[in-house]
C-alpha cells in the first residue's frame, strides 16, 4: 500500500509505502509500484497507531457490556491499533492460560493487537501471590485494577516478587477503607504507599488513571529521585471537572484538571489511557462506575490539549502512541519510521463533530461526551498494513 499526500504531526508532507506489515519507505512523491494499492490522504495528518494502556473489554463473564469483537471495533474506530486489557473479568484473569486465550481471540478478529494483564492477587482475593512466581515470560504486567491491593503487607510481597521477575505493577490507587468518605484521600494515600514500595524494591510501577493534584505531584517528585515509575491520565479527567458522572477515580475539580495538564507540560505524565469501561444502561443506572472512551479519546484530547491549551500535536502523539509503546516494551510500534510496524492512524484535524452515543461501535453507550462538540476526528486506521477502520 502507498499512502500519498499525508502530513506528519509537525506539519511536514510525507508519502509512506507499507509492505509485509511494516513501513517500507518514507519520502516525498513516491511513485506507485505495479498493482500497488494507493491511498490518498488528501493532506490529512498521519500518526502512529494509538496504544491504550488501560482498557476493559469484559470478556469473559460480562459480554453483555462488551465483547472482544465490539471492543476491537470501538478501538479501531478510535484510531487504536493496540490495547492493554484489565483482568477484572469473571473469572478474574489470574493465569497465563486465561491471558493467552483472550489474546488469541483478539488476534483471530485481527483489528487490534492485545496484551492481557493478570491480577496481582489470585482471583482478587487480596492475599494469594503464588501465581506471580510462575507467569510465562511474555506476561509482564499485573494489576488489581478496580480494587487496589488493600494490604500493605501483601503489596510489599508483590513488589518483591515482581522485582525479581521483571514484572511491572500497574496500580489502581484506592484505599477502600477511606474511599467511602474521602475518595481524594483514598487515592493519595495508596499513591504514596506504592511509590515508596517502588522506590524500596526498584520494581517498575505504572500508576493508572491519576486524577488528583497531590497524586501527580507525588509522582513527579518520585521521578525526580529516579524512582522507576510511569503514570497515565485519562481523557475524561482532563475534560470534565466538578461532575457527578460516576467513574472511579471520580471526576475531580478544575484545580486537579489544571494540575494534570501542568503534569503533561512538565513531563510528569507519560501517557493518556482511556480506561474504557463499558456498562449496560441498567448497570449504569444502578451506579456502576465507568464510561466508554476509545472512540472519543483523540478528539477530546486534541480539543482540550491542543486547541484550548496550545500543546503541540507531537506531544499528544507521544502520549497516545510512542510513550505507551515504550512502557509496554513494544519496540516496533508507536513511531513512524522505516522498519516499524505499519500501525497508523489518519486524522482530520479540521473536522468538527458532535458525539452521538448511539453511533459508537461499542456495545455500551455510557458516554458522558454525548452531545458535545469536539475537534479532530479519526478517519482511517491501519494495523499491520491493513485498513481496520474507515470513516
Amino acid at each position: 500500500m502507498l499512502i500519498q499526500n499525508a502530513r506528519l504531526s509537525d506539519g511536514s508532507a510525507v508519502d509512506l509505502r507499507l509492505a509485509g506489515g511494516k513501513i517500507a519507505a518514507i519520502g516525498l512523491s513516491l511513485a506507485p509500484e505495479s498493482g500497488e494499492e494507493v491511498l490518498n490522504a488528501a493532506g490529512r495528518t498521519l500518526l502512529p497507531g494509538f496504544i491504550d494502556l488501560h482498557c476493559h473489554w469484559r470478556t469473559p463473564g460480562f459480554e453483555y457490556k462488551e465483547d472482544i469483537a465490539t471492543g476491537s471495533a470501538a478501538a479501531a474506530a478510535g484510531g487504536y491499533t493496540f490495547v492493554n486489557l484489565m483482568p477484572n473479568t469473571k473469572p478474574v484473569c489470574s493465569s497465563g492460560e486465561q491471558a493467552h486465550a483472550i489474546m488469541a481471540q483478539a488476534e483471530q478478529i485481527g483489528l487490534v493487537g492485545v496484551n492481557q494483564t493478570v491480577s496481582i492477587t489470585e482471583n482478587f482475593d487480596g492475599k494469594t501471590l503464588d501465581h506471580l512466581k510462575t507467569l510465562p515470560e511474555d506476561l509482564r504486567f499485573v494489576t488489581e485494577d478496580g480494587n487496589g491491593v488493600q494490604s500493605a503487607n501483601v503489596m510489599a510481597k508483590a513488589f518483591a516478587i515482581c522485582s525479581q521477575r521483571g514484572i511491572t505493577i500497574m496500580s489502581h490507587a484506592e484505599d477502600r477503607e477511606v474511599s467511602p468518605w474521602d475518595y481524594r484521600l483514598a487515592e493519595n494515600l495508596e499513591t504514596v504507599r506504592n511509590l515508596h514500595l517502588c522506590e524500596y524494591y526498584g520494581t517498575r510501577l505504572h500508576m493508572c488513571h491519576v486524577s488528583t493534584r497531590e497524586a501527580i505531584e507525588a509522582i513527579a517528585a518520585a521521578k525526580s529521585r529516579g524512582v522507576p515509575v510511569t503514570c497515565e491520565v485519562t481523557p475524561h479527567h482532563l475534560w470534565f471537572a466538578d461532575s457527578d458522572y460516576r467513574v472511579n477515580p471520580p471526576i475531580r475539580t478544575a484545580d486537579d484538571v489544571a494540575a494534570l495538564i501542568e503534569g503533561i507540560r512538565a513531563g510528569a505524565v507519560d501517557a493518556i489511557a482511556t480506561d474504557h469501561a463499558p456498562h449496560s444502561d441498567e448497570d449504569k443506572e444502578k451506579g456502576a462506575a465507568g464510561m466508554v472512551g476509545l472512540e472519543t479519546a483523540f478528539a477530546a484530547c486534541y480539543t482540550k490539549l491542543c486547541k484550548e491549551q496550545g500543546l503541540e500535536l507531537y506531544l499528544l502523539e507521544a502520549l497516545m502512541s510512542r510513550f505507551p509503546a515504550a512502557i509496554l516494551g513494544l519496540d516496533n510500534k508507536g513511531r513512524i519510521a522505516v522498519g516499524a510496524d505499519a500501525d497508523l492512524t489518519l486524522v482530520d484535524l479540521d473536522a468538527v463533530w458532535t458525539v452521538d452515543k448511539d453511533k459508537l461501535h461499542s456495545k455500551s453507550h455510557n458516554c458522558p461526551y454525548h452531545g458535545q462538540t469536539l475537534a479532530g476526528r479519526v478517519v482511517l486506521t491501519i494495523r499491520d498494513g491493513r485498513i481496520t477502520y474507515k470513516a
